[in-house]
């Protein structure tokens, strides 16, 4: 019973048609799958990968219409990474930013990688870092049909960062819990902070780890549009999912029991400060109802909905992800 490294990130969305534009045609990402929230069925669920959406390069949409602002505060997953190949690659995301209008803050350090925080036109914290000196958990392989050439685009997600009031509880539950392990530290980005602690899994590297930031001057983060709503963690299979709930529940961590999302199976529960963790198994994926040459083009079903196909999409506004 390994966590193997990051599987997802989901967030918020209050439009799916502009969300589409800046992660596919800005950031170069394929949309791998065009669905539905599973438990809302009224609402899009996009998801955005590497060429054939791998475990671990997964960035994923919810679309809320009336989502309001996100008041940015403690108990949250505040910056979620994204793996470039290089330094030199990082070069080519400023030009681009420049050209674009992206708001950005130009190139920084974090935890001796080379990065640059960003924010999508919800205010969704972002941060693309070079994977140059990774030697954990491989990346991706980048679409070769997204308009980012494949040397220089995102072969993965890095780093989840936390941001608790209680640092304690957290770490509890990744290293006696998950089976994280404290690898280092790095300088708050607000002086008079704790520096952010840094926990990694498996193989380790950018694909491995979570950034624990301590702040003791922030209320409590009121989600919405350009928030972030958990981060999923990779198991193998079935079985040692399986047996990761046995362990919660023996451990009287309330969870979701297991749940079947079609593309991996999923475990749900929140740690003390309120952040909701997933453990997600790593298939079977995508390609289970598309063909990889049409991933993403059409709303894309499990079974169980199959039979409500008409009543669902007679509810979702049209969404063009055709490409020819």
């Amino acid at each position: 019973m390994e966590i193997k490294g990051l599987h997802h990130v989901s967030a918020i969305t209050a439009n799916a048609k502009n969300n589409y534009h800046f992660y596919t045609e800005i950031l170069g990402m394929r949309l791998v799958k065009k669905s539905v929230n599973q438990d809302d069925t009224s609402m899009y669920h996009l998801f955005y990968a590497d060429e054939v959406g791998n475990p671990g390069t997964d960035l994923t949409f919810f679309e809320i219409p009336r989502a309001g602002h996100t008041y940015e505060g403690n108990n949250s997953i505040s910056i979620t990474s994204l793996r470039v190949p290089s330094d030199d690659a990082l070069n080519y995301w400023i030009k681009r930013f420049e050209e674009l209008d992206v708001e950005h803050e130009g190139i920084s350090k974090q935890f001796g990688r080379s990065a640059i925080h960003f924010k999508d036109p919800e205010g969704q914290r972002l941060a693309l870092v070079s994977d140059e000196k990774n030697q954990g958990v491989a990346g991706g392989v980048p679409w070769d049909k997204s308009p980012v050439p494949q040397d220089k685009g995102i072969i993965g997600l890095g780093p989840s960062k936390l941001t608790v009031p209680s640092p304690g509880p957290t770490i509890q539950i990744l290293t006696e819990v998950l089976g994280f392990t404290h690898v280092g530290d790095y300088p708050a980005f607000i002086d008079g902070q704790p520096d952010i602690q840094v926990y990694s899994t498996g193989q380790g590297g950018t694909g491995a780890e979570v950034h624990l930031e301590h702040r003791t001057d922030l209320p409590q983060e009121k989600p919405g549009r350009g928030s972030v709503h958990h981060v999923a963690f990779r198991v193998d299979n079935y079985d040692e999912l399986a047996e990761w709930k046995d362990k919660i529940k023996q451990l009287r961590i309330p969870n979701s029991g297991l749940v079947d999302r079609y593309y991996f199976k999923s475990l749900y529960f929140r740690e003390p400060n309120g952040i909701l963790f997933e453990l997600a198994t790593d298939g079977p994926g995508f390609t289970t109802d598309e063909d990889v040459e049409h991933l993403g083009e059409s709303v894309a079903l499990p079974p169980f909905l199959e039979d409500k196909r008409a009543e669902i999409e007679a509810k979702l506004q049209p969404l063009n992800t055709k490409l020819y």
